[in-house]
């Protein structure tokens, strides 16, 4: 790896770099929780929320539990990708996110899904979200905000991959909720 490389993915990012995070919870109060960890990340240091998505409610992916409410945020930030990563595995903890199993329930789940135009492949951080374009539940939301955003590895924007999945009839089980605007900040 290179030097520029390196500081670019573990440390500081030199210029504001838009990023798209997908938030997802199932146990306790989710709007709350999605909303709150939302504020959480506006305050935190080198974040600044762009955008919001409506709120989402879907089915779950995984073992049986409770449906989730969903939402994406797009941020602008000074931090590398591996810091923007920390700050918002720390942001979970802080909600009782605890790991038992894969695809379990979760009080608050914060994926990062694309930073930039970067495609990153390194353990415990793939940029973009490696399962982003085949999910309903990020695309929905993310259709919202940001669609003319380019996937970096499919070359195809959030709406090109959302047709596709309606194309297939894929998009079912995600029912937005109406006491949550959309918004642009």
């Amino acid at each position: 790896m290179t030097k520029a490389f390196e500081q670019s993915v573990f440390g500081r990012s030199e210029l504001d770099v838009k990023a798209a995070i997908a938030l997802g919870s199932n146990l306790g109060d989710s709007n709350k929780i999605i909303t709150d960890a939302i504020a959480v990340i506006d305050t935190a240091p080198g974040i600044q929320v762009a955008g919001r998505s409506h709120l989402y409610k879907t089915a779950p992916v995984g073992p049986p539990q409770p449906d989730y409410i969903n939402a994406c945020i797009t941020v602008s930030t000074t931090l590398s990708p591996r810091n923007l990563l920390h700050k918002l595995l720390d942001i979970e903890g802080q909600y009782g996110r605890v790991r038992k199993e894969r695809w379990g329930a979760r009080s608050l789940d914060l994926d990062l899904l694309l930073y930039g135009d970067r495609i990153i492949e390194l353990p415990g951080l793939s940029l973009p979200h490696p399962r982003m374009h085949e999910r309903a539940f990020v695309l929905v939301p993310l259709m919202d905000i940001a669609p003319q955003w380019s996937h970096p590895k499919l070359h195809r924007t959030i709406e090109q991959l959302f047709t596709h999945l309606a194309q297939q009839k894929l998009l079912t089980g995600v029912d937005r909720l109406v006491s949550y605007e959309s918004q642009t900040v």
